[in-house]
């Protein structure tokens, strides 16, 4: 059996990257704690054969700043987590998501597709609005880090408090030293 194509992502030099500010909406955070933007990569990863599920949780394990955890949709539900940043990698179909809450005039809601990236600060709330064909992501965390599921209801307030100690990665989930995220 061949051994299948490395992955290797879109130079920084040629990467788009969307920086998105997402303001506190209702009980639900969004980037307003840690100020830092939802970043999107358009095309971090180029169309072929290469971009699959397994072939970005090679990638996201060599470089070694988060760890790939699961692979499946996004929740229909509004949910942010208080624990820690997310990174979710696009390995097939595309979607129409919600970023910062439904009845959030500041809101965002981008079409992601395959190789495409979402970094997510903690407490940016995030849910599917429209599956526009088979889509699916890679789910990773910065190593060590486990993640919780937060709805913006009464009772949570302590665990948001808990978003402004947590730290930035220690370098670009995607590319390392030099990568769009280390650029805030």
């Amino acid at each position: 059996m061949p051994t299948p194509a490395k992955l290797v992502p879109t130079a920084v030099s040629a990467l788009r990257v969307s920086r998105h500010p997402i303001p506190a909406h209702a009980r639900i955070p969004n980037t307003s704690i840690q100020n830092k933007p939802v970043l999107i990569y358009h095309g971090a990863f180029p169309a072929g054969d290469a971009t699959t599920a397994s072939g970005i949780e090679a990638h996201l394990s060599a470089v070694g700043v988060v760890a790939p955890q699961w692979c499946y949709t996004m929740y229909s539900t509004t949910h942010f987590h208080s624990t820690t940043h997310e990174v979710l990698c696009i390995s097939r179909g595309r979607a129409r998501l919600c970023l910062g809450g439904e009845d959030n005039p500041g809101r965002v809601e981008p079409v992601v597709g395959r190789g495409d990236v979402l970094v997510l600060p903690a407490g940016v709330g995030h849910r599917l609005l429209e599956d526009m064909g088979g889509f699916e992501m890679v789910g990773s965390y910065p190593v060590g880090c486990s993640w919780d599921m937060c709805y913006g209801k009464e009772g949570e307030e302590g665990k948001v408090q808990g978003i402004k100690d947590i730290p930035w990665f220690s370098a670009d989930p995607i590319y390392g030293e030099k990568g769009p995220a280390m650029d805030l």
